[in-house]
C-alpha cells in the first residue's frame, strides 16, 4: 500500500526558527513515505506582502532575504534525506527516491502578482528564484490527485476563486471527493463512507511552523502545527496518522 506525507504551510522567512524542517527531514528517512506532498506557502515572501506595506513592521523586507531563507529551510528539510542516500550510494545500497510534489500557495503567487503589477520587474523576479528544483511543482490552485486523493493549496470556490467557506465536512460534501488542503491555521478532518462502502477523507491543515504571527494575537496562535502521514492510501481512502511539531522535537531535537 503506498504511503503518503502531507507538509501543511512552512511559512519560511527571516527572523524565525527554522530548525523543525530538519525534524521533518529526519521523520522522511525514517518512515520513507513513497509520497511527498508539500501543499504551498513554503515561502512566506513577506516582502511581497500587500496587507502590512507602508507600515513600520513592513520595514527592513527584502526579496533577496526572502529567498535566501526560503533556501534555508529547504536545505533544512532535504538534508537528511540527501545524507541518507549518500550513504546508500557508498554502500552501494538502493537509494531512497520518494515522489515529490509542491502545489505552489498564494504566498508563493505574490511573486507572479507583483510582476503582473509592475512589468518592470519582468525578469528580475519570478519562481524560478524559489529553490524548488527538487520538486514536481504544481501551479497554484490547480489540483492534484494522487492515488485518488486530490491536493490543492485549497478549495477554491468555482465561482469565485476564493477559498471554499465551511469545515472539512462540509467541504468534503461539496468537493466530492478525498482531497487535503492547507492554508487554514487549523487542524480539520472528515471522513465519510459512500453507499458503495469506499471511504471519503477531507484534511484541512495549514501550520507546519513554530513560530506565532503576530497579525493573529495571542489567542489566534493557539493552533495546531504539524505534518500528517496517509497510510494505505488507495483509490482515495487511508489511514491518517496526526504528527505534531512537539512530537518530532521530542524525537529529533539534537
Amino acid at each position: 500500500m503506498t504511503k503518503h506525507l502531507f507538509i501543511p504551510d512552512v511559512q519560511a522567512k527571516e527572523g524565525v526558527s527554522l530548525e523543525h524542517l530538519s525534524w521533518i527531514g529526519e521523520y522522511i528517512v525514517d518512515k520513507q513515505p513513497d509520497v511527498i506532498v508539500q501543499i504551498g506557502d513554503f515561502a512566506d515572501m513577506p516582502s511581497l506582502s500587500s496587507y502590512d506595506k507602508g507600515k513600520l513592521s513592513f520595514e527592513g523586507r527584502r526579496y533577496k532575504k526572502d529567498i535566501d531563507a526560503t533556501k534555508e529551510a529547504m536545505d533544512l528539510l532535504l538534508s537528511p534525506m540527501r545524507e541518507y542516500n549518500k550513504k546508500m550510494k557508498e554502500q552501494s545500497h538502493k537509494m531512497y527516491r520518494p515522489k515529490m510534489v509542491l502545489t505552489l500557495g498564494n504566498h508563493e503567487d505574490r511573486i507572479d502578482r507583483a510582476v503582473d503589477n509592475q512589468p518592470e520587474l519582468d525578469g528580475l523576479m519570478s519562481m524560478d528564484d524559489l529553490p524548488y528544483g527538487d520538486w514536481e511543482v504544481v501551479p497554484y490552485l490547480k489540483p492534484v490527485t494522487i492515488d485518488g486523493v486530490m491536493y490543492t493549496h485549497f478549495n477554491p470556490n468555482p465561482m469565485t476563486g476564493k477559498p471554499r467557506g465551511g469545515r472539512a465536512a462540509l467541504q468534503l460534501e461539496k468537493v466530492g471527493t478525498s482531497f487535503v488542503c492547507g492554508h487554514q491555521q487549523l487542524l480539520d478532518v472528515a471522513t465519510r463512507f459512500l453507499p458503495c462502502g469506499r471511504q471519503q477523507w477531507g484534511v484541512i491543515a495549514g501550520a507546519c511552523y513554530t513560530h506565532d504571527e503576530s497579525y493573529k494575537g495571542h489567542v489566534g496562535n493557539k493552533h495546531w502545527r504539524g505534518v500528517i502521514m496517509l497510510h494505505d492510501v488507495k483509490g482515495g481512502s487511508f489511514d491518517p496518522c496526526i504528527v505534531s511539531l512537539d512530537y518530532l522535537k521530542g524525537k529529533y531535537k539534537k
